[in-house]
């Protein structure tokens, strides 16, 4: 059996471990799953699924239940800074020890059974959560629903955010297939919440199917907007005055509705008050969610990665800053659909500063300039090693009243703030 003395030594471990980096199918995983907890032991559990808009979910289930005073564990991927960032409790990232010690149980119960690095990481979560004394435990779905690790534990609440095309090698290429995979995390009999205003049919259908309880935003429960609060009503309940949600976009409100309805639904084993609830949404921030740095040039930070997230984004750009020229430092994963977002982003982007990143996922130069060539855009800038010959190209061309967008990755991100971490960026 192997075992490691530091976490960055099992995790190197695990991403060699087994030959595909995503390998959907519930077997596997459910058979340690079951040697780790013969019993099944879990906390209540709420389970979000969605193209965009998880981990804002995530998180605002999160800040309610903690400011009610409940124990919460949450589970989210990827991470941005640390690992340690995707298995939280009561806020907090666990200890690395915390999850060394997971994976070695995990090593010792798995036998011959390969698991991928997700596959471990959920088990991790899974296991840690449920020695842990949890009220409620917050479980991120990492690419679909139905065959995703973490669709091995029954929710009492699921949620989907939103439905939009990504993934397509893996969910389909409709957003019809995309929502019946999404699905798979519906049960009979429990609340199934749907946070996107235009559902696919295949959504609907597998509920009735399962005799799953559906709640679809704009039916069943549904949001008004103020000057400076928001009121939300479904379920026979109404809360007015709750503040604007901490996370910017309008997409948030949906993402917010959502949220105190799963809220709501639970309230019988977890009662929650509406204060508890107004300041949950209230006071919430994400690492690289319209996330701003007010520096000499506003830096403006965004893991938004599909045709979907991007369309929020343009629609953020244009009320918060408009007739701002904009400069993009950007990359992108080989398997997105690059093209459709730089057609979406075009008319809000003054020039672009592709940055190459390490990871053999992203999206190569050469098939970079290969795009860029096939669409209208003409401002483009290549040749950087990295991001931050990138970012102060892109920050040496920028005037005062400029905004430099740095999006496209999660790993584009984590560069951006690690650079700002050690302080090389504000030299």
């Amino acid at each position: 059996m192997m075992r490691f003395d530091s976490l960055k030594g099992w995790l190197n471990w695990q991403e060699s471990l087994h030959p595909l980096a995503i390998d959907l199918g519930l077997e596997r995983v459910a058979r340690v799953y079951r040697s780790l907890n013969p019993e099944r032991v879990k906390p209540l559990t709420i389970t979000v699924a969605g193209t965009n808009g998880k981990g804002s979910c995530i998180a605002y289930l999160e800040a309610i239940y903690k400011a009610q005073g409940y124990r919460v564990g949450a589970y989210s991927s990827p991470h941005i800074l640390k690992y340690n960032e995707r298995i939280k409790i009561n806020g907090q990232p666990v200890s690395d020890d915390c999850i060394c010690e997971a994976f070695a149980r995990i090593e010792s119960a798995r036998g011959d059974t390969s698991l991928s690095y997700f596959e471990f990481g959920t088990l991790a979560a899974l296991d840690i959560f449920w020695r842990s004394d949890l009220d409620v435990q917050l479980l991120e779905i990492g690419l679909g629903g139905r065959l995703d690790a973490v669709n091995i534990i029954d929710p009492d609440t699921a949620i989907i955010t939103s439905i939009g095309i990504d993934h397509i090698d893996w969910l389909g290429s409709t957003r019809e297939a995309i929502g019946a995979e999404k699905a798979g995390i519906f049960r009979a009999n429990i609340p199934a919440i749907v946070g996107d205003p235009t559902p696919p049919e295949s959504l609907r259908q597998h509920a009735i199917e399962k005799n799953s309880h559906l709640y679809c935003i704009n039916e069943e429960f549904e949001y008004q907007k103020y000057d400076s609060h928001w009121t939300w009503s479904g379920a026979d309940r109404q809360i007015s005055e709750i503040p604007e949600p901490g996370l910017k976009g309008e997409h948030q409100y949906r993402n917010a509705s959502a949220v105190i309805l799963a809220v709501h639904l639970m309230n019988k084993n977890l009662p929650v008050d509406d204060q508890a609830i107004k300041t949950g949404i209230k006071n919430n921030h994400l690492l690289g969610r319209f996330q701003l740095i007010n520096d000499k040039i506003p830096i403006l930070l965004d893991v938004g990665h599909n045709p979907e997230a991007v369309k929020t984004l343009v629609n953020y750009l244009n009320i918060t800053f408009p007739n701002k020229r904009i400069h993009a430092i950007f990359s992108m994963m080989k398997d997105k659909d690059i093209a459709s977002v730089l057609e979406i982003m075009h008319p809000v982007v003054y020039d672009w500063f592709f940055t190459p990143l390490a990871n053999p996922r992203t999206a190569s130069e050469e098939l970079m300039r290969k795009i860029f060539s096939q669409s209208s855009i003409t401002r483009v800038s290549f040749g950087f090693k990295g991001f931050n010959d990138a970012f102060r190209c892109a920050k040496n061309q920028s005037q005062s009243n400029d905004l430099l967008l740095v999006f496209g990755s999660f790993f584009l991100v984590s560069d951006c703030l690690n650079e700002f971490e050690k302080g090389e960026l504000t030299k």
